[in-house]
């Protein structure tokens, strides 16, 4: 078993008889469901809506090859730069290049799950340049030197005291300050911090081709103020956030706010296209979008799966999956928990490392029945298994041991060929501790349902 496979079953151990954790999370998740149960009924026709997000989001990735140019030129039409990356690695050095050339020393950055996936705050401050969070749940994670918890909350793993406990370490806030009164002591840190930022970075919620813009939004305001007040805005954004035109956000943002909080639209919806024009007062002196691969085209060859690049980070399946809301998201170690996590973690960082994530499933099916662009999450899943067989990813001894299974059940000779005895010494020498540890174990009957049937039938024909 490969490390990560091991510590995601001692974390999902440890996290699930955590009884507040639970208590925490499970209450976070009630709050948003009951808000998304709002949102989602002010649409005429939900299904509707959903199933033509998907065929948008179907025709871009079979489009892709088109539609990134397109963006890329009506983008640099308006004094934009684009920068094509890879992997992590070009992303990081892209980013350090341009801070570098333009003697930066400070970054604000606004919410960007891109950002954690290429780990840019480490990065930065390896290299001696300050990197501040400007969304206040980034913000929290970041003064506890924790990844975020949940692709649209990052701090959902911790209570209102659990916060008033963080500032008032750091900050001498009260031991009992209110929620109103620490996000007044978070605007008072940051405030300055927008203000003599050399760099902004934020991510993107879409591309919209057609205009060559991206769109960002947001409930707090500070994208706006990070992309703003710095001479220098870098926005990082997977290839797979385009969509074909700015009309399509008539469908998108509604879609995005209703199924991640429960919004008709979020408070701050803006679009961005290209640096500070001539006619212009606000917005930066220059900016960049650095388009990002980090493994995309490996999940898009696959046409199976490629579906898993529809997703547009509203972390509905998150808060609907019984085994999210049972570990959490920090036992996952990636980027991007939870079901879609799971679906495309393997893809973008290696199946034979990751694949362990796609059997962290019920297969209830809930994921892909609250998805806004209707991804067969739970059908992704179960191909991701079937890669990973067919590619013997999971060791000799699992595959011997599901061949030998496979035989057994398929011939009833074979099922019969050991009795009681031998089953429940097996159950209990090779099982007990993986499967009993929190079960008791079954019994297995001294002799089988035929044998015990034949000698029936031979006691009555005698």
């Amino acid at each position: 078993m490969m490390k990560t496979a091991e510590e995601f079953l001692e974390k999902s151990d440890e996290k699930a008889f955590d009884l507040p954790h639970r208590k925490t999370i499970n209450y976070n998740i009630g709050k948003y469901n009951a808000a998304v149960e709002r949102g989602l009924s002010k649409f005429e026709n939900l299904e509707a809506s959903k199933k033509k997000a998907h065929v948008i989001k179907w025709r871009v990735m079979e489009n892709l090859d088109k539609f990134l140019p397109e963006f890329e030129s009506n983008f640099q039409r308006r004094g934009g730069k684009v920068i094509w990356a890879n992997n992590a690695e070009e992303a990081q050095q892209e980013i350090l290049n341009i801070i570098k050339r333009n003697n930066g020393k400070t970054v604000i950055k606004s919410k960007s799950m891109t950002t954690e996936e290429i780990h840019l705050n480490d990065f930065l401050e390896k290299n001696d340049i300050e990197s501040l969070e400007s969304d206040l749940g980034e913000y929290i994670v970041q003064l506890l030197g924790q990844a975020p918890y949940h692709i649209v909350t990052p701090a959902m793993h911790l209570s209102a005291t659990d916060i008033a406990q963080l500032f008032h370490d750091k900050f001498g806030t009260p031991i009992d300050a209110t929620p109103p009164q620490l996000v007044q002591k978070a605007r008072e840190l940051l405030r300055d911090k927008y203000l003599n930022a050399d760099i902004g970075i934020s991510g993107g919620n879409f591309l919209i081709a057609d205009t060559g813009s991206i769109a960002l939004t947001e409930n707090e305001g500070n994208a706006r103020l990070s992309t703003t007040f710095p001479k220098i805005h870098i926005a990082i954004v997977g290839i797979e956030k385009v969509i074909p035109s700015i009309a399509d956000l008539d469908l998108f943002w509604p879609l995005l706010a209703s199924h991640g909080t429960g919004q008709n639209l979020t408070v701050y919806n803006t679009i961005l296209s290209g640096p500070r024009q001539p006619n212009e007062t606000d917005g930066p002196e220059e900016m960049y979008v650095i388009l990002l691969d980090n493994g995309r085209t490996n999940l898009l060859a696959q046409k199976d799966q490629r579906q898993g690049l529809y997703c547009i980070r509203c972390g509905a399946c998150l808060n609907a999956c019984p085994v999210y809301k049972n570990i959490g998201g920090h036992t996952y170690n990636t980027t991007y928990s939870g079901p879609i996590g799971s679906v495309i973690t393997p893809h973008l960082k290696g199946m034979e490392e990751f694949k362990h994530l796609s059997y962290a499933s019920s297969l209830c099916g809930k994921c892909s029945e609250v998805c806004p662009v209707k991804i067969d999450i739970h059908k992704m899943l179960l191909l991701n298994r079937r890669d990973a067989a067919s590619g013997h990813e999971n060791g000799k001894k699992e595959e011997i041991g599901w061949s030998m299974f496979s035989r057994m059940m398929q011939k009833r000779k074979w099922m019969d060929f050991f009795g009681g005895k031998f089953k429940n010494f097996m159950l209990s020498t090779f099982f007990k501790k993986s499967w009993g540890k929190y079960r008791e174990m079954p019994k297995v009957a001294d002799k089988s349902f035929a044998k015990q049937w034949e000698e029936l039938k031979k006691n009555k024909e005698s």
